[in-house]
């Protein structure tokens, strides 16, 4: 069963666009929970625009799902994901005023570093995942780096499948195969939505799981929260 991890930076930007405490992240993040999600994922920035430390402090004494703290691992992550021990660490190649996730990591170049951050991850309990583009090269990178899943960036997949969903997929399916054929575990990210989530699923069965933040948060203005998640899940066959 692929699970549904959501995102949620996205009601954290909306709460600090007027300042206090509405709407109440923690809250948000736990109706999630209650609506089915099986997962709830955090991606702080050194500026705070979203997700705050406190926040994510916060979350981990009341989720009951797996918790997923992804970004930099900038020794200020490093620290942060340390402190709390989330279910899941993902390490994503983020600029610090990079707008959003745009690629994933080079697995040969960065091999030293990776391997130091994920062996300090692992030593702590935690599931570790390196975000990578879909190329069997960076798959195999990660698995040489120690990493327990990949998290494959999706936005090419996203971006192309109207034109051509096969074609979009293809790429995917490829580095799917690979890494399952290194037993890494398998998670996918970056502008999946109610249009293009299951389609992906149907092609890649053994997908971990999926976090989706902007476009389910999109969703909800208009369907609700509670009736978003259920489509979502109706997507991954639930």
């Amino acid at each position: 069963m692929t699970k549904l991890s959501v995102n949620i930076n996205k009601i954290a930007t909306l709460r600090n666009a007027r300042g206090g405490d509405n709407p109440d992240v923690v809250r948000v993040a736990l109706d999630c929970e209650l609506f089915g999600a099986q997962g709830i994922t955090v991606h702080p920035r050194p500026d705070e625009r979203h997700i705050r430390r406190q926040d994510v402090v916060d979350l981990k004494k009341v989720l009951s799902t797996e918790f997923n703290i992804e970004g930099n691992p900038d020794d200020r992550l490093r620290q942060l994901v340390l402190q709390v021990r989330p279910a899941q660490a993902t390490l994503v190649p983020d600029a610090p005023d990079q707008l959003t996730s745009n690629h994933g990591w080079d697995t040969v170049a960065h091999a030293a570093f990776l391997t130091e951050v994920i062996g300090e991850m692992k030593a702590a309990g935690i599931r570790t995942s390196v975000f990578v583009d879909a190329d069997p090269a960076m798959v195999e990178g990660a698995a040489r780096c120690g990493a327990d899943r990949v998290e494959l960036y999706t936005e090419p997949y996203a971006a192309q499948y109207a034109a051509d969903r096969e074609a979009a997929v293809q790429p995917f399916v490829e580095a799917a195969r690979v890494a399952k054929s290194l037993g890494l575990g398998l998670n996918a990210g970056h502008d999946l939505s109610l249009e293009n989530l299951a389609y992906l699923n149907e092609r890649i069965p053994w997908l971990d799981e999926v976090s989706i933040g902007h476009a389910l948060i999109c969703d909800a203005l208009y369907l609700g929260l509670e009736e978003t998640i259920r489509r979502y899940l109706r997507c991954l066959n639930q």
